[in-house]
């Protein structure tokens, strides 16, 4: 099966869109093919400010409809006690909010970016968007990420070499309670390394400190900047440390 059969076979979805490579590209072909879609952005403290910037320009360069639905994440049981099972918990409440939003507006179908690079086993936030009957259209069609950024390029889209995110829930260690302050800090910690040049990096609490993880080639960057990084990042964490474990690029 082709993108293009899926959007003909399926003409009107609602698509739960983040704003990065995969969801990205889904939303062209769906306007490419000239299906009903419309974008869907689920805001929640788990989501940094500049996932939604990304979302919002996007829809706009192609002219696509999106919608901004918010949620309590911190609010749903499971999820601030950040155990084994957040993902499943957090997966669940928030397709569950998008199909709500989702049917309300007439979308019968929810799709999302799940690609056929995924590792769709029993993760449990897969298990989720299997119980919420949730189709995974570049999955079905067999896309994988490396030709979804190829052909991403191809297409013009700006996303196409963004690099691979998680929700800022996975930077807290499994079983230490997340708080909308930890959150905060951690995001604008990563923000302010952003704007000193660093990407594709992460910023993870450890026992209440920062331990930044970056890739090979950033070490030596951030050794020679570490007065710039430390008195930034002190301002939110006692400690900031620096993994010395390369960081794999995220593709």
């Amino acid at each position: 099966m082709t993108l293009e059969e899926f959007f003909r076979d399926n003409p009107r979805a609602a698509l739960a869109f983040s704003g990065g490579t995969d969801s990205a590209f889904l939303l062209w072909a769906a306007a490419r093919y000239g299906a009903q879609v419309r974008a869907y952005f689920v805001k929640t403290a788990f989501q940094p400010a500049f996932e939604l910037r990304d979302a919002e320009r996007l829809a706009r360069e192609l002219s696509m409809p999106l919608t901004v639905v918010e949620a309590d994440i911190l609010a749903v049981p499971g999820a601030a006690e950040n155990g084994p099972e957040r993902c499943y918990h957090c997966k669940r409440a928030l397709f569950t909010r998008l199909t709500e939003a989702a049917r309300a507006d007439g979308f019968s179908l929810l799709i999302d970016g799940t690609n056929a690079s995924d590792d769709a086993g029993d993760r449990p936030g897969m298990r989720a968007l299997r119980e919420l009957s949730v189709r995974s259209p570049l999955r079905e069609c067999g896309l994988t990420k490396e030709e979804v950024r190829s052909l991403s390029r191809e297409a013009g889209l700006f996303t196409w070499d963004k690099p691979a995110y998680a929700c800022l829930a996975t930077r807290i260690p499994t079983g230490t309670r997340i708080s909308r302050e930890t959150l905060e800090a951690v995001e604008q910690a990563e923000d302010a390394l952003s704007a000193l040049g660093f990407s594709d990096f992460r910023v993870r609490v450890f026992g209440g400190a920062a331990r930044i993880q970056l890739t090979g080639e950033q070490m030596n960057r951030a050794w020679e900047r570490r007065e710039e990084i430390l008195q930034t990042l002190r301002l939110l964490f006692p400690a900031v440390l620096l993994d010395l474990e390369p960081r794999q690029p995220s593709r």
